[in-house]
């Protein structure tokens, strides 16, 4: 299988390249200084590869501005253009920016316009030498995809293999595509379809591989390591970015730290991951020796959580000696995140929620955390919080509920894709979401 390497600014993405490590801004992309000296610290941290949300063309305009600060400065960190809606300002943002992210289920309602739209683009690309990123999300697939395959990996699958033979036809291959999911089952099963596709037709495009709208703290973290995991130990995937509802300074060590665990086993597809459960166990026991107790949960997804995932174990025992103090009740904590991230059993909430960008405006992480708060209590309901309309309705595809973001001081709240109280002022907005919850249960319209 020919492997494509794609060049983004000075860095090379697949072809056996190392796993590019990258992240996004939270600022306001219109804030030059903000989101200037927001791109420094993540390039110092580590970050490969920085995305900013360009909405319109004022953010395209600005993101010039600041690529031209951080190269003055000595910074060749390369930046994505993280386009949505608009073709017009995807084709802006393809002069400006080392590579432009668009999402085909919101390119342009006609699928005939969107190809036009599309062909326009790459020639843009060509031109600039710029790449590209094909996000697709479950959540936003285009209707026609929709209606054929259903909203299911499968769906995902088919709606990259289409948008990848239109690059094809106009003759370039400077793509990096990604499937991205909150479920890790979702995420990983259209993951795995597409690379079976390459296989069988003998090219294969670079893979940008996250579980998107993770959440934050161990939560995040565990829930990101076991779908990256189940796909890194295997070779699928060339670079990575782990979404956590924090400063994104925070996703870098974890990014990292997943990165290099499997810098040997993504070179013998999974063969490490197999040598451990030759005989199939149902309860898996496992000792960890670890200094932090960062790494032991990190390095408890990346080992087990592909094993619970595909459902080669059910569950696990662990041990653990740590450097790091910690209690008892700790190990049985992290337990039942992983089971929940492996979508085994479940024992809390399902917690969906955008990591944050230019477009949020109100603070998501704080929100988040108060949502969890006063929503503990309900196991089984999937719950998210998300920081505007554009992975609002759409990519919260999997939520019983929602708190979304619709515009200075406003929140929309859902039930699934439906708005059900527009314009509520935010400080009334987590209150709004329990009532309705609360008035669900009462009337029966939703029960678990």
């Amino acid at each position: 299988m020919k492997k494509t390497g794609v060049k983004v600014g000075d860095i090379t993405i697949g072809e056996n390249n190392h796993i590019v490590v990258q992240t996004m801004c939270n600022t306001a992309t219109q804030n030059i200084e903000a989101s200037f000296k927001q791109c420094v610290k993540l390039a110092k941290a580590g970050a490969e590869l920085i995305r900013l949300t360009t909405q319109g063309i004022k953010e395209v305009e600005a993101l010039k501005v600041i690529k031209e600060k951080l190269r003055e400065n000595g910074i060749r960190t390369p930046l994505v253009a993280d386009v949505h809606f608009s073709a017009e300002v995807a084709l802006a943002a393809a002069e400006v920016a080392d590579k432009v992210r668009i999402n085909p289920g919101n390119f342009a309602t006609d699928h005939n316009i969107a190809f036009a739209q599309f062909s326009k683009l790459i020639e843009v690309c060509k031109k600039n030498n710029t790449a590209l990123r094909i996000g697709i999300n479950h959540g936003s697939l285009d209707e026609r995809i929709i209606e054929k395959y259903g909203n299911t990996p499968n769906g995902m699958k088919e709606s990259a293999v289409e948008w990848i033979r239109m690059a094809q036809d106009n003759d370039f291959n400077q793509l990096i595509i990604s499937l991205k999911s909150s479920s890790t089952r979702i995420m990983v099963d259209a993951y795995r379809l597409l690379y079976k596709e390459f296989e069988k037709s003998g090219i294969a495009y670079p893979l940008h591989l996250g579980v998107t709208e993770a959440g934050n703290g161990e939560a995040g973290r565990i829930k990101s390591a076991v779908g990256i995991a189940s796909l890194l130990s295997y070779g699928i995937g060339d670079t990575i970015r782990v979404s956590l509802t924090e400063d994104p300074l925070n996703e870098i060590p974890v990014a990292k730290f997943l990165a290099d665990y499997f810098l040997t086993e993504a070179k013998n597809g999974g063969q490490r991951i197999a040598e451990r459960v030759n005989n199939n166990p149902v309860i898996f026991e496992k000792s960890y020796n670890c200094k932090t107790w960062s790494e032991f949960i990190l390095s408890a997804s990346c080992d087990l959580g592909p094993l619970l995932l595909d459902k080669i174990i059910d569950d696990v025992e662990l041990h653990l000696e740590c450097d790091e103090k910690f209690e008892n009740g700790d190990i049985s904590r992290f337990r039942d995140e992983l089971l929940q991230a492996s979508r085994r059993k479940f024992s809390k909430p399902e917690y969906i929620a955008c990591p944050g960008c230019g477009r949020t405006l109100f603070n998501l992480e704080s929100v988040f955390n108060e949502v969890k708060r006063r929503t503990s209590h309900l196991v089984g309901y999937n719950i998210a919080v998300m920081g505007c309309i554009v992975n609002g309705p759409g990519e919260m595809a999997d939520a019983d509920y929602g708190y979304v973001g619709e515009g200075r001081n406003r929140v929309s709240i859902y039930r699934g894709k439906t708005p059900v109280y527009r314009a509520v002022p935010e400080n009334e907005a987590i209150d709004k979401l329990l009532e309705l919850i609360e008035q669900d249960i009462r009337n029966k319209i939703f029960t678990i």
